[in-house]
């Protein structure tokens, strides 16, 4: 099962076509509010996704959480600063960066994480990962004692030493 972090995520991936069909769906908003996000355009669609995020993860996890992972993609994407709702794993340094890779569920295999390198796609603390065969320490620790892992803009993992 997704985390709520996660779930939240997944809607506000959504396609842009999909918003209103899964606002009607997946929330109790008005016709007449639905109709409003619907109708926006651009980077205001943006607005329309997060608030289908919201609503849908408020269904399913309650109002509190959803507003939670809200906070949490807020403080991620927009300040940049790591956010303690992010999914958190907890590993043995030091550990391999494709074995860190696949212990954190960012990716599923050591070929998808060494793709994922080839492609400047894997970051820790978001700086991108160059060499498949390097060795995370605790010298990769940033001042809240965790290491943040990235694929890609819009997957995050924050990793805690065991």
């Amino acid at each position: 099962m997704l985390s709520v972090y996660d779930y939240w995520q997944f809607w506000r991936n959504c396609e842009d076509g999909d918003v209103g069909k899964f606002l009607r769906l997946f929330t109790d908003l008005s016709l007449p509010e639905i109709a409003r996000l619907e109708a926006l355009q651009g980077a205001e669609l943006n607005e329309a996704k997060k608030i289908l995020a919201t609503e849908a993860t408020a269904v399913l996890h309650g109002r509190k959480a959803a507003e939670e992972a809200a906070e949490t993609a807020r403080r991620t994407f927009e300040e940049g600063t790591l956010a303690e709702g992010l999914p958190t794993v907890v590993a043995k340094l030091p550990e391999g960066i494709l074995n860190l890779a696949v212990a954190s569920g960012l990716v599923a295999s050591n070929s998808e994480a060494r793709k994922l390198i080839q492609n400047n796609g894997l970051k820790i603390n978001d700086v991108a990962v160059s060499d498949p065969k390097l060795v995370v320490d605790a010298g990769a620790l940033t001042a809240e004692g965790v290491i943040k892992l990235s694929s890609g803009k819009k997957k995050h993992v924050l990793v805690k030493p065991a």
